[in-house]
């Protein structure tokens, strides 16, 4: 989301990709600028509903998503309830897409990277997380998805050369999967915790860093838009998702009223209205903030959970939350810099992609949304 801004993240997330920033002398002119009365009056637009308005809305649609896939899994296949999720979100893009007259990439080459990352930024992920919620929390599922960023920081280290973690970074890592060994009670024997579903909500936050991983080495720098990529991914995704669960699945006896509207908002709100906040957020006030709801996620995911769901809430699991969001935190923390440094091409990029949890990413638009 496809977006992390992320870690997280993701989020983005992130529907899907962002574009990365093309760094230019002062004074340098692009063809790509657009002309300062239609940016104008998109700023104006944005700031027609404060930031924070836009940060909140953000936080509390992804944070609710993981209550919504609790009450979808209630009436739908796991794979129903991703298939369901991708196609509203789908619709909610095309309609974006529709509206500002963009149309979706054409290369070939492009579409065979997209279904790649789509496969491991929505289509495994969002099911992980279903056939997760079967059997554990969504407060669990909740916070199992703010360790993405640590997955991401692991992956960055084999496969990228170019990032070498200092102390805080490796202080970071170790602090978020104690963490998880605090909210998972190891102390008692993970007492009252299903380990395979445990092991899906943790292995759909590693997917997100896989797929955001791959995004970076392969369709960073694309001159294409967030909105037009993002649309293609989701598309892509739901072709996957129609197919599994066709294979997979049989059509449901019923379609109850509650978990019909909990699909429709998880696609609608949380895949698809959520990335185009995040994007609006992002190019308004850069990815170092716009991150920031990442780490709102989970608080507002088991807050969701205890108090609509009834689901218990022992001393661990706000605690190793805490102490999952605080490495998260510092994994995706720079180092001070006595001087701000430029280049010939201009300032060094100003914060990292929310979704992305490899760090070190300079994107200044949104990813997809993760949750």
């Amino acid at each position: 989301m496809t977006s992390s801004t992320r870690p997280s993240g993701i989020p983005p997330a992130a529907p899907v990709l962002s574009r990365v920033r093309s760094g230019r002398a002062p004074g340098s002119t692009s063809r790509s600028t657009p002309p300062a009365a239609p940016r104008t009056t998109s700023r104006t637009a944005r700031r027609l509903l404060d930031w924070r308005v836009r940060f909140a809305a953000l936080a509390l649609v992804w944070g609710f998503s993981f209550l919504f896939i609790k009450l979808g899994t209630q009436a739908f296949a796991p794979l129903q309830v991703a298939l369901g999720r991708m196609v509203f979100g789908t619709a909610v893009l095309a309609a974006a897409l529709a509206v500002k007259r963009e149309r979706l990439p054409g290369r070939p080459r492009l579409w065979a990277h997209l279904t790649v990352s789509a496969f491991f930024l929505n289509t495994l992920p969002y099911s992980l997380f279903a056939y997760a919620e079967l059997t554990v929390s969504s407060s669990l599922a909740g916070i199992c998805n703010a360790t993405s960023p640590l997955f991401g920081m692991l992956l960055s280290l084999v496969a990228l050369s170019e990032d070498r973690p200092g102390r805080r970074k490796v202080a970071g890592l170790a602090t978020g999967f104690g963490g998880v060994l605090v909210v998972l009670g190891a102390w008692r024997g993970f007492s009252g915790q299903d380990p395979a579903g445990t092991a899906m909500a943790l292995g759909a936050a590693a997917s997100y860093a896989v797929g955001w991983l791959y995004v970076r080495r392969t369709l960073a720098g694309s001159p294409h838009s967030a909105l037009s990529m993002s649309g293609g991914q989701l598309l892509l995704g739901s072709a996957q998702l129609l197919v599994l669960t066709a294979l997979f699945t049989s059509a449901p006896a019923a379609f109850p009223a509650g978990p019909v509207l909990a699909v429709l908002a998880l696609g609608a709100l949380g895949t698809g209205l959520a990335f185009l906040i995040q994007y609006g957020l992002v190019a308004e006030v850069g990815p170092t903030t716009g991150q920031m709801v990442t780490y709102f996620i989970p608080v507002i995911a088991t807050a969701a959970g205890v108090t609509l769901l009834g689901e218990p809430l022992t001393w661990n699991t706000p605690v190793g939350a805490l102490i999952v969001l605080l490495g998260a935190a510092l994994t995706q923390s720079a180092p001070r810099r006595r001087k701000r440094q430029t280049t010939a091409n201009g300032p060094t990029a100003h914060g990292t992609c929310a979704a992305d949890g490899a760090g070190g990413r300079t994107d200044d638009t949104a990813a997809a949304p993760r949750s």
